[in-house]
C-alpha cells in the first residue's frame, strides 16, 4: 500500500495534472465514491478496469468530476493489461486486439476520457474510439528489461503509432540513476515530436 491520496494532495502542489493509476474495478456505488475521492485530493486522471462495464465507467466519470469540481477531470479505461498475451485462461475467446477493440467501443459509449493499451492496440483504438485520447504503458527503451510486460514498445514507437501519453514505470524507477532515465526518455520523446527541418 502506498500513502494514497494524501500523496496526490502534495503533488498538486507541483502546479502539474495528477495521473492516478488506482485501476478500479468494483460495483459502480463504489467506484463513484472512490473516483470521487480521488478527485477532491487533485487526481486529473484515474483508471478504471472497462471490463468493468459501461454503468461502472460512467459513474467513475460521475464521481471524479464531482470530487474534482471541474469538467476536465477524466477517466481513463483500461483495456486489456499489457502483461497478458493470451486471454484463454480468462475465458476470453478473442484475440487481445479483438478484445481491446470491443471494450474501446464500450469505453468510448461511456464517456470516459480516454483509454490505457499497449502500443500494439493504438490503431485499433484509433479506428474503434478515435473520441479518446491513447495512453499507453509497457514502455521500454531499448535494452531495458521488460520485466513482467508481455507487450511492450520503445517509446519511439509508440509514439510513432500514435500514442498520445506514455507511462513509463520501472525503467525510471529502477534505474540506477532516475533522473537521467527519465532525462533521457523525455530527450528521445522531444526529439520524435518536433518536425524536421
Amino acid at each position: 500500500m502506498g500513502p494514497g491520496p494524501a500523496l496526490i494532495a502534495d503533488l498538486r502542489e507541483l502546479g502539474r495534472p495528477i495521473f492516478v493509476d488506482a485501476k478500479l474495478h468494483d460495483i459502480p456505488n463504489t467506484v463513484a465514491a472512490a473516483a470521487k475521492q480521488l478527485g477532491s485530493a487533485g487526481a486529473r486522471w484515474v483508471t478504471v478496469h472497462a471490463s468493468g462495464g459501461a454503468s461502472m465507467m460512467e459513474a467513475a466519470a460521475a464521481g471524479l468530476v464531482d470530487g474534482a469540481g471541474t469538467e476536465e477531470a477524466g477517466i481513463l479505461a483500461v483495456t486489456v493489461l499489457t502483461s497478458l498475451d493470451d486471454l484463454a485462461d480468462l475465458g476470453v475467446e478473442d484475440s487481445i486486439s479483438g478484445q481491446v477493440e470491443r471494450l474501446a467501443r464500450l469505453a468510448s459509449a461511456a464517456g470516459v476520457e480516454g483509454v490505457v493499451c499497449s502500443a500494439r492496440e493504438i490503431q485499433v483504438c484509433a479506428v474503434a474510439a478515435p473520441d479518446l485520447i491513447r495512453v499507453v504503458p509497457g514502455i521500454r527503451p531499448g535494452g531495458v528489461d521488460h520485466h513482467d510486460q508481455a507487450r511492450v514498445a520503445t517509446p519511439e514507437r509508440a509514439i510513432e503509432l500514435g500514442a498520445d501519453f506514455l507511462v513509463v514505470g520501472r525503467a525510471i524507477t529502477q534505474s540506477s540513476d532516475p533522473a537521467a532515465a527519465a532525462a533521457t526518455i523525455a530527450q528521445t520523446i522531444l526529439e520524435r515530436r518536433e518536425p524536421a527541418g
